[in-house]
């Protein structure tokens, strides 16, 4: 595979992953609304890509599993992504989310990142990250004028999206496949979460509410974790979490537009340009180069060939 080939391959997965967490925004909020609560559909999500992921790792593409950096990254991009992020959509209008969780995720990544030691983004990605902040800060102003404080689910969901960033980076740092990704955090989730859901934590989960559950497992336990888990993490080894995290914020523009229209949101001037801000500036950020330091990968070169045998 060729550097070139590399990188379309990598846009081509971010893309997938782009399209599955504009529904994902989506399908999420219709949750919020209905009749389950948030403890119900991580327990559905989770539930589900756990008992369809156990039997393949099983019988056919078994490694590891009791490998504590897997538990650590499942940790904080499984089960605190999840408590944080499903509170922020019970809260929270689907538009906030759409700017709040993809539109923080460049910024958070590059800053995780760049502390960490893994990539140094340049000026032109900076500037970038600096216009999806700005875009961000005209909602939690707007919030603030109209409304006299933030959306109460708005704090939740930033902390899902500072939970996701630190996970992206650990995937890279730690060089955690897609498949050890997605596997282990579906399992690590699942065992230690349903447990503490059965015995303490409330549930709204009835007969009557079928038809929800079914779009949550579907949608959550195959698309949203698996599929999209997949997608995430491949375009993660091949392009660097920060250049990803800056396509991901591709997100607003899509769900928050689809939101207004599907969940009838007030739609306004400022969230508007907010939507125009944050994926303005992904596109500008995503076409940026990103330095990666000695202790990682030097060059495109050098990190195709170690993706390449680490296959």
């Amino acid at each position: 595979m060729t550097i070139s080939n590399s990188k379309t391959s990598g846009y081509l997965f971010a893309s997938t992953a782009v399209l599955i967490w504009t529904g994902f925004i989506l399908v999420s909020r219709h949750g919020g609304l209905s009749g389950l609560n948030h403890f119900d559909v991580i327990a559905i999500r989770y539930l589900t890509c756990a008992a369809v992921l156990l039997p393949l790792w099983w019988f056919w593409f078994r490694f590891q599993l009791l490998d504590l950096r897997l538990l650590v990254a499942s940790l904080v991009g499984g089960l605190a992504y999840a408590v944080t992020t499903f509170k922020g959509f019970e809260l929270a209008p689907a538009s906030h989310a759409a700017l709040l969780l993809p539109g923080l995720m460049p910024v958070t990544i590059a800053l995780i990142s760049a502390a960490s030691g893994d990539d140094r983004p340049s000026p032109n990605m900076w500037f970038g990250m600096g216009v999806i902040t700005f875009g961000i800060a005209l909602l939690l102003a707007l919030q603030l004028w109209s409304a006299g404080g933030i959306a109460a689910g708005d704090p939740w969901l930033m902390g899902g999206a500072l939970c996701w960033s630190l996970f992206s980076v650990l995937v890279r740092r730690w060089k955690i496949t897609p498949w050890q990704a997605t596997v282990s955090l579906a399992v690590y989730t699942a065992a230690l979460y349903l447990p503490v859901y059965l015995l303490c934590l409330p549930k709204t989960v009835s007969p009557q509410l079928w038809q929800e559950v079914a779009l949550q497992a579907v949608y959550q336990g195959v698309l949203a974790t698996i599929v999209q888990m997949f997608c995430y993490v491949k375009a993660v080894q091949l392009l660097g979490p920060a250049r990803v995290g800056t396509w991901m914020a591709l997100v607003p523009v899509l769900s928050g537009i689809a939101a207004l229209v599907i969940f009838n949101e007030p739609a306004n001037s400022i969230l508007l340009l907010g939507f125009v801000l944050v994926s303005g500036g992904a596109w500008y950020a995503s076409r940026s180069q990103v330095v990666v330091t000695d202790h990682t990968e030097k060059g495109e070169h050098h990190a195709l060939r170690q993706y390449q045998d680490h296959q």
